[in-house]
């Protein structure tokens, strides 16, 4: 085989497995930190220097600026992050993706395949799903450098073709070429991470001399700025579509790195400099990995210091860039929250769900209103266009959050806890809309009065009032108890079941009564009887609710998550003062 396309196919090939280690040891890392990542991303909505703190956390995590940078224009499009906090958090991105080159700069060569091997031992044999998420991350982890060795195999010969050493001195002599390749190679492949990894190990090899790096720290550093200038492509394009806070976050991740690399490129020396004083003394072919990983990571974090004091100006540019305001982008039918983006991101997706089914249930409840206006009105056309519209989009709203919710299951990355909690809200969505189901067949049943002329009379109206109040009252206290995961409200609806059927009795004897009387016509009787089959119907959806509430099932709230992690820390700190 030609020695060209052996270097090309190396190349692809080795990037190929980089890529799905780094993307499989995110997804275990996800899976392994579990409820920790609530904690962490609790902290997105805080102040600036933690939502920084939190964005490094998560970028750790998932291995990606990128997918954070997503995560957060999608909570900023659906108005659960304000656009300085947003800001903050993509500042701590920039550094939190600076630990994957940190990783990529151990000298692990000879330890690869031992890696690989306990990894797959442990996810192999491994019974308990916590141990085969671990054995996973380490087995990605021998995966993702393997994919660096192969790449670093190839690229050898590079190094002493007299062409190659030509253009990587062109490119230090001239940092824009630099910073062009950077960008362009980050765009390509879109992830700064593997372009990081290829320039690591194409500095690590010798030139000519057989000691200094074939490209040296000064060539290596426009090429890195590039590549932190190419990651913001995907930010952008993430944010068509979405509001424009969303589009301004994507922008002031942009403005961050542009920035900082036009700095940077003017102080090219004196940064070579520092990086070559903080880093390990050696042989330069030896050191240079790490010393690109500390370029990057100074970099960002050096970045990261200027513009944190200066949040309100980003906001102010970008809002520049980004005039007015949005205008109703939310029709009522189409989901707020749900973004199809972040499935990928168990904890976040979760989050997302849970206020969905938040703004659903109020349509849910707002049918049940409706549905007794229609009655109290005497089946009104006004009334009733109302009623059809919140309908409707109960209905679009339901096959919107079941679609997400399914999407989430058969992604695969989802723990056993996860899925257990996913499901369950499943359920709940699904109750809700049964609701809705009982209230449309309720004015259906209306619907068969009016053409047949025939109208409820008052009395039957006021009692069915009796019912219509329990069922806005188990309703409320159902959803209360997937809210808060309390107990108490899970009792109340079964004791508030016993009281809809008492309540439903005592209506039938009074029909009866009404119609013995002459009161009321005889032939509404089947009519007034699916009208209170209906009622009752709607109290065992919501006692269904609330069984799963009973079953662990609640809502993720990251507001609450921060509020109790912050009490843990201060109760902490009232214990170290005492």
């Amino acid at each position: 085989m030609n020695e060209n396309v052996k270097i090309i196919f190396g190349l692809v090939g080795g990037l190929a497995m980089f890529l799905y280690g780094m993307n499989s040891m995110s997804d275990a890392l996800q899976k392994a930190a579990g409820e920790k990542m609530k904690r962490i991303l609790s902290f997105l909505t805080k102040n600036p220097i933690m939502g920084a703190l939190a964005g490094a956390l998560v970028t750790a995590v998932l291995q990606s600026s990128s997918a954070t940078t997503v995560m957060v224009i999608g909570f900023v499009s659906a108005g659960l992050m304000s656009l300085p906090q947003a800001i903050s958090v993509i500042f701590g991105a920039n550094i939190g993706t600076t630990m994957t080159a940190q990783l990529m700069a151990f000298k692990i060569s000879n330890y690869i395949y031992p890696i690989i091997f306990i990894g797959f031992i442990l996810f192999f044999v491994g019974k308990r799903e916590q141990i085969k998420n671990i054995g996973m991350v380490i087995f990605s982890f021998g995966l993702l450098f393997e994919g660096i060795e192969i790449m670093g195999g190839v690229m050898k010969p590079l190094a002493g073709s007299p062409i190659f050493t030509y253009l990587m001195g062109k490119v230090s002599e001239i940092p824009v070429l630099g910073i062009l390749l950077g960008a362009v190679m980050t765009v390509v492949v879109q992830s700064s991470s593997a372009t990081i990894a290829v320039l690591q190990n194409f500095a690590s090899q010798a030139g000519p001399d057989g000691v200094t790096s074939v490209i040296g720290l000064a060539g290596a550093i426009p090429i890195l700025l590039g590549d932190n200038i190419g990651t913001t492509i995907t930010a952008l394009l993430a944010s068509i579509g979405q509001s424009k806070n969303a589009k301004r976050t994507a922008i002031a991740h942009s403005v961050f790195n542009i920035s900082g690399s036009i700095l940077f490129a003017f102080l090219i020396p004196l940064l070579a400099k520092f990086v070559q004083f903080i880093s390990p003394k050696g042989n330069e072919v030896d050191v240079i990995a790490r010393q690109i990983a500390n370029a990057h990571t100074t970099f960002n974090i050096a970045c990261t210091l200027i513009w944190l004091p200066l949040i309100p100006l980003m906001v102010k540019i970008v809002t520049f860039i980004v005039k007015g305001e949005d205008k109703n982008l939310f029709a009522d039918g189409k989901p707020r929250f749900l973004d199809e983006k972040l499935i990928g991101q168990p904890v976040a997706a979760m989050y997302l769900v849970s206020e969905e089914i938040r703004r659903f249930s109020a349509f849910g409840a707002s049918l049940l209103y409706k549905t007794r206006a229609l009655f109290e009105s005497g089946n009104s056309d006004v009334v009733r266009s109302d009623f059809s519209r919140d309908y409707g989009t109960v209905k679009s709203l339901h096959d919107s959050i079941s679609s997400y919710i399914t999407k989430m299951l058969s992604s695969g990355n989802l723990t056993e806890s996860q899925s257990e909690q996913t499901a369950g809200l499943l359920f709940v969505t699904n109750n809700i809309e049964r609701i809705s189901d009982r209230c449309f067949d309720m004015s259906e049943v209306l619907n068969k009065l009016s053409v047949k002329k025939k109208v409820l009379s008052k009395a039957a109206v006021s009692e069915l009032g009796e019912c219509f109040d329990i069922a806005d009252e188990l309703f409320e206290k159902a959803m209360l108890s997937v809210e808060n995961g309390d107990e108490d409200y899970t009792k109340r609806v079964s004791k508030g079941k016993e009281k809809m059927r008492k309540t439903q009795k005592k209506l039938s004897k009074a029909h009866l009564s009404r119609v013995k009387k002459k009161d009321c016509d005889a032939a509404l009787t089947p009519e007034y009887a699916d009208i209170l089959h209906s009622l009752d119907r709607i109290a065992d959806n919501c006692i269904g609710i609330a069984e799963e509430a009973a079953d662990n099932i609640s809502f993720i709230d990251l507001r609450d998550e921060a509020q109790s992690v912050g009490e843990l820390i201060s109760g902490g700190a009232e214990c170290v003062t005492v």
